[in-house]
C-alpha cells in the first residue's frame, strides 16, 4: 500500500514542480535530477556548520556556537513558536523541491494552529497537500513518497489522531529501511500538537511519546522555544531518519528573539538551560517551564538546581547527562508524560545502567498521573506535575 501510495504521490508532486517551472518533465530523469539538486542544495545551505553522519542522523559539530549565536541579543528577531515552526518550513521548501507537507487543513485553512499558513500559496497545493481525515492513508502515502525519493512532512492535526497511523509509523516508518536491506531511506518528518491543554479532554491530551519510544529505527525530538522549534525542524527536515517531532498545544505562542541567520540543532543534543551543583533535573517541552518556575523557589531556599531539557527523546544525549550526574550525584527527571512505560522510565533505567556508581541519592520521576486527562480544569491540573512538587521533591533528594 506505501509503495502504490509512492508512486501515486510522486507522480503529483512532480506535476507541480513541473508546471512551477513551465518545464516538461520526463519520469525517470527528472526524479534523478531533482533530487540530486537537493541534495546539492542541502549542502550548500549548510553553510559553515561541520556536519557528519552518524548512523544516518545529522549531526552539527557547530551546535554550540550556533546556541551562543541565539543568547546574543544583536539582531535577530522576535516571532511565536508556531511562527519559527513555519520559517523552517519555508526555508527548507525554498532550498530543495523535494519537501512537501500533508495533512488535514495544512493547506489554504494554515494548519489547525498556522503552522502551514500561506505555503499553500507560496508553493502550491501539489507541495501543501490537504488531506481527507484518514491518518492512516495520508500517513502511508508519506511513507511511499520518502521511499521515492520526496522529504514529506506529515502533520497530525491533534498527535492523538496518529494512532490511526501506528502501523505506518511503526511497520513503515521504522522498519522499512531495515527490511529492504537498506534499499529505500525513510527521510519523513512527522509533527503536531500534543501535550496537556486547557481542557482539550482526554483523547486531546494525549502523550505519544510513551508510545512511540519503543519502535526501533524512529527517532523524536520535543522541541520547547522557539529557537530549538525552527533549529529541530530544519534538522528533522534534512535527516535521513523517520523523525517524530512533538510540539506542545501550550508552547505555541511563547515569544523568544531568534538568528537572523540560518542555524539548525543537532536531533541527539540536550539543552543545558540552567547550570547548578546540587541536583540534575531533566524535563522537557512544557515541564520545562514548570522546573524554571520552581528553581527560582529552590534558590531562595539555597539550592543550586541543575536544569537540562533533554529535547533529544530518542536517542537521549547520555553524554551530556551523565556528565551532569558525575557533577551533582543527584537526578529527578521531571515529565508530562504518564508514569507507566513513559520516557521517565526509560531515562531512570539507562541512568542506572550508566552512572550507577556516580548516585549519592535514588532517582526520583514525577510524572502524569495514569489516568485519562479530565475535562474539568481543577481534576487536570492534578494529573500534571505542578511547581510545588518539584521544589519538595528537590528538598527530599537533597537531605
Amino acid at each position: 500500500m506505501a509503495a502504490a501510495a509512492a508512486s501515486l504521490q510522486y507522480a503529483l508532486h512532480g506535476v507541480g514542480a513541473a508546471s512551477a517551472s513551465a518545464k516538461p518533465r520526463s519520469a525517470a530523469p527528472g526524479r534523478s535530477v531533482r533530487v540530486a539538486a537537493a541534495a546539492a542544495a542541502a549542502a550548500r545551505r549548510s553553510g559553515g556548520l561541520a556536519v557528519r553522519a552518524r548512523g544516518g542522523v545529522m549531526v552539527a559539530r557547530a551546535a554550540a556556537s550556533a546556541d551562543a549565536a541565539a543568547e546574543s541579543k544583536s539582531g535577530g528577531h522576535e516571532v511565536l513558536l508556531f511562527e519559527a515552526l513555519r520559517e523552517a518550513l519555508i526555508e527548507e521548501m525554498k532550498e530543495d523541491p523535494t519537501v512537501c507537507v500533508f495533512g488535514e487543513d495544512v493547506g489554504h485553512y494554515g494548519g489547525s494552529y498556522k503552522v502551514t499558513k500561506g505555503l499553500a500559496e507560496m508553493f502550491g497545493d501539489l507541495r501543501v497537500l490537504d488531506t481527507p481525515i484518514a491518518e492512516n492513508s495520508f500517513t502511508g502515502m508519506g511513507v511511499g513518497a520518502a521511499m521515492k525519493g520526496l522529504r514529506p512532512i506529515v502533520e497530525g492535526m491533534n498527535m492523538g489522531f496518529l494512532l490511526l497511523a501506528y502501523n505506518q509509523i511503526s511497520n513503515n516508518c521504522g522498519m522499512l529501511h531495515y527490511t529492504s536491506g537498506g534499499q529505500f531511506k525513510i527521510p519523513i518528518v512527522i509533527r503536531g500538537p500534543g501535550g496537556v491543554g486547557r481542557q482539550l479532554g482526554a483523547e486531546h491530551s494525549q502523550r505519544l511519546e510513551s508510545y512511540f519510544q519503543s519502535i526501533p529505527g524512529l527517532q523524536m525530538v520535543a522541541c520547547s522555544t522557539p529557537y530549538n522549534a525552527k533549529g529541530l525542524m530544519k534538522a528533522a527536515i534534512r535527516s535521513e531518519n523517520p523523525v517524530v517531532l512533538f510540539e506542545h498545544v501550550l508552547l505555541y505562542n511563547l515569544k523568544e528573539k531568534i538568528p537572523d541567520e540560518e542555524y539548525i540543532c543537532c536531533l541527539e543534543e540536550a539543552e543545558m538551560v540552567r547550570p547548578g551543583e546540587h541536583v540534575t533535573i531533566l524535563t522537557y517541552s512544557r515541564m520545562r517551564y514548570h522546573v524554571m518556575q520552581a528553581a527560582k523557589t529552590l534558590v531562595n531556599k539555597g539550592y543550586d538546581p541543575e536544569v537540562i531539557d533533554i529535547r533529544s527523546l530518542k536517542p537521549f544525549d547520555l553524554h551530556t547527562i551523565g556528565n551532569s550526574i558525575k557533577k551533582t550525584h543527584r537526578v529527578l527527571i521531571v515529565e508530562e508524560c504518564m508514569r507507566t512505560g513513559g520516557i521517565g522510565a526509560s531515562l531512570r533505567s539507562a541512568i542506572i545502567d550508566n552512572f550507577w556508581d556516580y548516585l549519592d541519592a535514588p532517582i526520583m520521576c514525577l510524572s502524569s498521573q495514569d489516568v485519562p486527562t479530565p475535562y474539568a480544569a481543577t481534576l487536570e491540573d492534578a494529573t500534571v506535575v505542578q511547581p510545588a512538587q518539584i521544589v519538595a521533591a528537590v528538598e527530599q533528594i537533597c537531605q
